[in-house]
């Protein structure tokens, strides 16, 4: 049907994750995530598809630091995306919380485009891509996550949320080029 996209949301491929010396700096495991993702982004803008690049963004006082380090504060580096991303054509989207849903403008904005599939790639699996995986299913959203563009500091937590997304959200598991993932994880 014309008009329908596919919408990509990168979620948190940001500095203060995915480079070395700050305090959330997920790991060597998803650095080497980026080259899928810039995979991911060339066949799925080249089909037509919309990149959403969801922006982990915090004020200086925010609650979240109770649970976790100061991080990508606004306007500093850490908030920035890196820059083997930055200059991929997409819209950035700015969140405080876990999920890309809560508190943006996300919804009215993949409905603006007509998205009638998602696609979630980034990290953390088991916080930020899990919460905006269930935020989405719950909003009946066809979801996908290719295994190979998604990572976490935390190996069992990222295996376990892949399995939870799965076989209770109902995404589809996928590599970087839409095959089914071989096995569960």
């Amino acid at each position: 049907m014309a008009g329908m996209a596919n919408a990509v949301l990168v979620i948190d491929t940001l500095r203060g994750f995915l480079e070395p010396g700050y305090p959330l700096f997920c790991g060597e495991e998803a650095r080497k995530t980026i080259p899928s993702v810039q995979s991911l982004l060339e066949r799925e803008l080249a089909r037509g598809s919309r990149a959403f690049f969801i922006c982990d963004t915090h004020s200086p006082d925010d609650p979240e630091f109770q649970m976790f380090p100061p991080h990508c504060i606004s306007g500093t580096v850490e908030s920035e995306i890196v820059p083997e991303l930055a200059s991929y054509p997409g819209v950035r989207l700015d969140k405080q919380r876990y999920s890309a849903f809560y508190g943006t403008e996300l919804d009215r904005m993949l409905q603006d485009v007509r998205a009638d599939r998602l696609t979630l790639c980034g990290v953390c699996t088991d916080i930020c891509v899990l919460h905006t995986a269930a935020d989405a299913r719950n909003r009946l959203y066809p979801v996908e996550v290719p295994i190979d563009c998604v990572a976490s500091f935390d190996p069992e937590a990222h295996r376990w949320a892949l399995k939870h997304m799965e076989k209770i959200l109902g995404v589809q598991l996928v590599t970087r080029t839409g095959q089914a993932a071989a096995g569960s994880p």
